[in-house]
């Protein structure tokens, strides 16, 4: 197995280890807490378990060795299932705050006890360790999907933070009660947020748009750079499991020899792999002045 691979999998089956009980506890707290801002974020944490599944299936499939059917590897794989993260988070946000919203407009109001306020709290400080934890070990082995995975988990510590801030003004003023549905409801506005980001990330990947501006003029002038290029031309970079595929087209002098030339491109080569951050395959190709 991969290294890779095995850091991928190790961080997500322990994130739905916490999942998996987050889920009952949530659900239990907010049913003995009548919180039903904190059942919904219970059904959040469920979705949660499916998205690991989904990573594993991904990390799996996506960190292969290119093969005879796959020459350039297997990222497009992971990107996809990067995707299918993305719409879980859509999804999930458009039914809680279906379900908030319905309890706003019709008036039903819950009445939230201290056992709701310390569920909340407790999937606070679980969720935001688990957030840090894969987040960091997604950018080490430079994977999208585990760092979407990773914005699952903090959208369900932000979710957890509306929850507690609901039920917390519902204790102080019974009034209030509602506060509880809106809590609900501005979970689902920060879960549509991160799932449509990734999404659009992922959109990107799988439509080969070019990597930011900044990284292609930083592979510019990457290449300017090695003694020999006296200018570059028809630059083309994409991105495939969160690396990216450049090809670039550097001027030399006509009279150098084949072996001096090639020097020049392998230094350009070298530049750019080491010099850009998550390049994967560099293609160099020589033109005489």
């Amino acid at each position: 197995m991969h290294a890779s691979e095995a850091a991928g999998r190790k961080i997500t089956l322990m994130g739905a280890l916490v999942n998996a009980v987050l889920v009952i506890f949530k659900l239990l707290a907010g049913i003995f807490g009548k919180s039903s801002a904190l059942v919904a974020d219970g059904v959040h944490s469920i979705s949660d378990l499916f998205t690991d599944v989904v990573v594993l299936i991904g990390i799996w499939r996506g960190r292969r060795p290119p093969d005879e059917d796959h020459t350039f590897g297997h990222g497009r794989i992971e990107a996809l299932f990067t995707g299918v993260v993305g719409l879980s988070l859509v999804s999930t946000a458009l039914f809680l705050g279906f379900q908030a919203a319905m309890d706003i407009y019709l008036r039903q109001e819950s009445q939230p006890n201290i056992l709701a306020i310390i569920g909340a709290g407790i999937s606070i400080v679980f969720k935001e360790a688990l957030f840090r934890y894969t987040v960091s070990a997604g950018r080490r082995m430079k994977s999208q999907l585990v760092v979407a995975n990773a914005w699952h988990h903090r959208s369900d510590a932000l979710s957890s933070i509306a929850v507690l801030a609901g039920v917390t003004l519902a204790q102080i003023k019974p009034s209030w009660r509602v506060m509880d549905a809106f809590a609900a409801l501005l979970v689902s506005f920060f879960i549509i947020k991160v799932g449509l980001e990734i999404l659009r990330d992922t959109f990107r990947e799988l439509s080969d748009a070019a990597p930011h501006p900044e990284t292609m003029q930083q592979i510019r002038t990457c290449a300017l750079g090695v003694a020999g290029v006296l200018d570059v031309h028809d630059l083309r970079a994409r991105t495939t499991g969160g690396q990216h595929q450049i090809e670039i087209h550097v001027v030399v002098e006509a009279t150098l020899t084949v072996k001096q030339g090639h020097a020049i491109a392998k230094a350009v080569q070298e530049c750019l792999l080491n010099d850009i951050d998550n390049v994967g395959r560099v293609i160099v190709h020589m033109d005489p002045s």
